[in-house]
């Protein structure tokens, strides 16, 4: 961190934590993108250290995600803002349609594959519109949305973007997914940090942005990290699932999903982050402290 950083309280203490407390939310990404994705997600979810999930309200297994989050509404689950679609035998497009949203779309009507060509070519007002859908096909779909944040990053990574995130916490009262503050000051976003602060946005003092190189590396990587966490919220997210044939088919990734699912939802895991002090935690209390007024930093 930063001096500045450190001048300044952590989200944890702003909601009422030790200054040394070190919180971790563990997120499960891609929920709802398919059939293997989901059933992992609810078993990690039911029986694992997922303390959340983001959801993929754009492809065709939401329905089953919905369900689940009808069925459990107490889970932690937010909405995976997404504006890419990245693999190449399995896509999808935006929930609005090419028509509506020409500029997020390649000639096929699918969403960009890669943030480079959304900053190319989406325009932002369309590209607002979609998010708003997508966050509104979830609440209307039943889901008791606890955050949100961003599939591959876009929302992260250029300032007219993250206005829209912005925008769209304030909007719906929702905390997010924040590329670490000094990370953001670096990249000339101070101004939206005081934005985010002045709108009292909560979001995780810390987030880590990678994983394991390999899957033989999974456990040693995880147990690593988590044994030196700092002091404050941390967000550390993966992409749980059962790498059989459906996610083979689509991922190249595959067997690192399952990797990350297998340890998630190991004793090994419980027993690391009890023995390391940390305290699990969801974005649902971010969530219920923002709505009743706690402030950010």
């Amino acid at each position: 961190m930063d001096s500045a950083e450190q001048r300044e309280p952590t989200t944890a203490e702003n909601l009422g934590y030790p200054a040394d407390a070190r919180l971790l939310i563990v997120n499960a990404d891609d929920f709802g993108m398919c059939h293997d994705e989901n059933q992992a997600t609810i078993v990690g979810l039911k029986t694992g250290i997922f303390t959340s999930s983001t959801m993929l309200v754009t492809c065709p297994w939401f329905e089953e995600a919905a369900e689940f989050a009808r069925n459990n509404p107490s889970s932690d689950l937010g909405v995976h803002l997404t504006l890419t679609s990245e693999w190449t035998r399995y896509k999808w497009g935006p929930l609005l349609g090419r028509k509506a949203v020409p500029s997020l779309t390649d000639s096929r009507g699918y969403l960009w594959p890669d943030v480079a060509q959304v900053f190319a070519h989406d325009k932002l007002d369309e590209a607002e519109s979609e998010l708003r859908a997508q966050i509104e096909k979830a609440l209307a779909a039943g889901i008791d949305v606890t955050h949100l944040d961003s599939h591959m990053g876009p929302l992260h990574l250029h300032p007219d973007y993250h206005r829209i995130y912005l925008r769209l916490a304030r909007d719906y009262r929702l905390p997010i997914r924040l590329t670490p503050r000094s990370v953001m000051r670096a990249m000339g976003m101070g101004d939206i940090l005081g934005e985010l602060d002045r709108e009292g946005i909560l979001y995780p003092d810390h987030f880590v942005a990678h994983g394991p190189e390999s899957p033989d590396q999974t456990e040693s990587f995880w147990t690593d990290l988590i044994e030196s966490l700092n002091p404050g919220i941390t967000e550390i997210y993966c992409h749980p699932a059962f790498a059989r044939e459906e996610l083979r088919g689509c991922a190249h990734d595959a067997e690192q999903r399952e990797a990350d699912f297998r340890f998630f939802t190991s004793e090994k895991a419980r027993r690391l982050v009890r023995d390391s002090g940390v305290c699990l935690l969801g974005y649902r209390g971010l969530r219920d402290a923002m709505r009743s007024g706690a402030s950010a930093h």
